[in-house]
């Protein structure tokens, strides 16, 4: 499987996700996720993408510069084309080389540029998503225990493999 094919995997995951949540269970506060809710989750997770989607264009993504959009968060039409908006981006995604900024300075705004790839970014975005997802997993379970969430939903590919292999293993 490529990346682009395992993205649109994930993506399509969320997807289902907010298609099945109620929308007063959408902005919810969780208890277990500190009082976030799945919708301020998705919202995080769809902003890293549209960070490196804003910046793949002149070469240069920086994930601290993101909108923060409420909108996102409260509004599940707004989250299904957003992940529609970025499901077509990831299918149009060709490699070449980027650059990525980088600020871990709590005073000022003073960023570290180095370099990377547009496959690395869409990597990084990938795993970051699997984790948001198994965050939301756990607030879902406490406040929409009625949506049917994909068994491998937040799991990331090398669990499964291991799982696999262990299951194989202990039934051979």
């Amino acid at each position: 499987m490529n990346l682009n094919q395992a993205c649109a995997n994930i993506l399509a995951q969320l997807t289902e996700l907010v298609n099945q949540i109620h929308e007063p269970d959408f902005t919810k506060p969780a208890e277990t996720l500190s009082r976030s809710t799945i919708g301020q989750h998705l919202r995080h997770t769809l902003e890293f993408f549209i960070c490196f989607e804003n910046g793949f264009q002149q070469g240069l993504v920086n994930y601290d510069k993101r909108a923060h959009d409420k909108r996102m968060e409260s509004d599940k039409f707004i989250a299904l084309s957003t992940i529609d908006r970025i499901r077509d981006f990831v299918f149009r995604l060709e490699e070449k080389a980027m650059r990525l900024e980088v600020g871990y300075d709590l005073e000022r705004e003073d960023f570290i540029t180095i370099e990377t790839t547009a496959m690395r970014e869409l990597v990084y975005n990938i795993e970051h998503a699997v984790h948001h997802m198994a965050i939301m997993k756990i607030g879902i379970h406490e406040i929409a225990p009625y949506v049917n969430l994909a068994p491998d939903f937040g799991v990331a590919a090398s669990t499964l493999r291991y799982k696999e292999i262990a299951f194989s293993h202990a039934h051979s």
